[in-house]
C-alpha cells in the first residue's frame, strides 16, 4: 500500500488542472485533514510546488526535476507493466537492481528506475552515459514461458513499441539498426539491453534494460560521443515528459507483449522492417569472436536473425553483432 504521501501526490496528478480540497483528500485516502496539511508541506520540502486556496483546496503546479513513480503510476494505462515501481535517485545499475529482483521472486511488470545510474552498462560490457535528471534508465522484468531461442525476439519488439511510443509523445520518427539501438537522423537515441535468467532451456526471467537520452543537451555528453548520440531535447529544442513517456512505452511494451504471446512474431517483424534502418543496405557485421561479414542486409527472419547476403550469394545468419554501414 502506497504511503499517505504517495496517495496525495497521486491524487494531485490524477487532476493536475483543478483544486482538490483537503477534506476529499482525508475522505479518500482514510486519514485527517491535519495528516494531509503535513503531508502537503512534505511534499513542497521535496520540490513540489502546490497552490493551496482556503474552502478550494490544493492544486500542483510544479514538480521538481527527478522521476516520480506517483506520476508514472497517475497516468498509466496498462494492467501490469510498470504497476510495480521500485524506483531510487541513484543507483549502479537498473538493470542490475531487476536481476536481484527477478532471483526474489519480483512479478512480471515489474519496473525498476533511476534518475541517475553510476555503473550504467549496454550490450558487451559497454558503459552506458546516464547523467541524474536527464534521461529514461529503467529496467522491465518479464516472465514469458518461451524457449530460449525466441528471447532475441523480444529484443525487437521493445524497440517497436518504443519507436511508436516517442511518435505519439514527440512526434519523433525513428528509425532501429539491429539489434538494439534507435536511431534519428543518423545518431543513438535509445539503447536496449535483454538479458535472461533460464532453466531447463526456457526463460525464467527476461530483464529487459532501456535507456534513453530524453533532455540531455550537448552540454550533458562526453566529447567521445557527441558526434554520435542525440536525445530528445536536442532534436526537438524543447524539454520532454519523462514520466509520459514512460507511460506510453509501457503501454505500448504491454500491447505488443500480449500480442506477440498469443499471436506469435508475425506483425512484430513486419513493422521492424517497417522501421529498420539497416535492410537494403550494405554493412559489416563483427561478433565478439572477432568473425567479420560483410553484405546486404536482406531482413531478419522469423527468429529475428538478421540476413546477410554476401557477394557471392550465400545468406549468412548473423545472430549477434556490431553492425557498421558500408552504403
Amino acid at each position: 500500500m502506497p504511503s499517505t504521501k504517495a496517495r496525495i501526490l497521486m491524487m494531485l496528478f490524477e487532476h493536475p488542472h483543478q483544486f482538490i480540497s483537503g477534506q476529499e483528500m482525508s475522505d479518500a485516502i482514510g486519514c485527517s485533514r491535519t495528516a494531509v496539511w503535513k503531508q502537503i508541506k512534505e511534499l513542497e520540502k521535496d520540490g513540489y510546488r502546490i497552490e493551496s486556496i482556503p474552502k478550494k483546496g490544493y492544486r500542483l503546479k510544479g514538480t521538481p526535476n527527478r522521476i516520480s513513480p506517483e506520476e508514472i503510476l497517475a497516468g498509466l494505462k496498462t494492467e501490469l507493466f510498470g504497476r510495480h515501481i521500485v524506483y531510487e535517485p541513484s543507483m549502479p545499475s537498473t538493470q542490475k537492481r531487476a536481476h536481484h529482483l527477478a532471483e526474489d521472486g519480483a512479478p512480471e511488470g515489474t519496473l525498476v528506475i533511476s534518475d541517475e545510474q553510476t555503473e550504467g552498462r549496454g550490450r558487451l560490457g559497454r558503459t552506458w552515459h546516464s547523467p541524474k535528471g536527464t534521461g529514461i534508465w529503467m529496467s522491465l522484468i518479464l516472465r514469458p514461458k518461451l524457449s530460449l531461442n525466441k528471447i532475441p525476439q523480444l529484443t525487437l519488439m521493445t524497440a517497436v513499441a518504443i519507436v511508436k511510443a516517442i511518435k505519439v509523445v514527440t512526434g519523433i520518427e525513428c528509425q532501429i539498426k539491429w539489434p538494439n539501438d534507435i536511431f534519428y537522423n543518423g545518431k543513438k537515441l535509445v539503447g536496449i539491453l535483454t538479458e535472461l535468467q533460464a532453466e531447463e532451456n526456457q526463460a525464467k526471467a527476461v530483464i529487459i534494460g532501456m535507456g534513453m537520452n530524453v533532455n540531455l543537451t550537448e552540454q550533458d555528453l562526453p566529447d567521445d560521443i557527441k558526434k554520435i548520440a542525440t536525445s530528445i531535447q536536442m532534436i526537438t529544442g524543447k524539454p520532454c515528459s519523462r514520466a509520459h513517456l514512460i507511460q506510453d512505452i509501457m503501454k505500448q511494451m504491454e500491447s505488443f507483449y500480449h500480442f506477440y504471446l498469443e499471436d506469435g512474431f508475425g506483425l512484430i517483424k513486419t513493422l521492424w522492417e517497417t522501421y529498420a534502418m539497416n535492410i537494403g543496405r550494405i554493412i559489416t557485421a563483427r561478433n565478439v569472436n572477432g568473425q567479420v561479414v560483410k553484405g546486404l542486409a536482406r531482413g531478419i527472419n522469423d527468429e529475428g536473425v538478421l540476413l546477410l547476403e554476401d557477394q557471392e550469394g550465400r545468406i549468412h545468419r548473423i545472430y549477434s553483432a556490431d553492425i557498421e554501414f558500408n552504403g
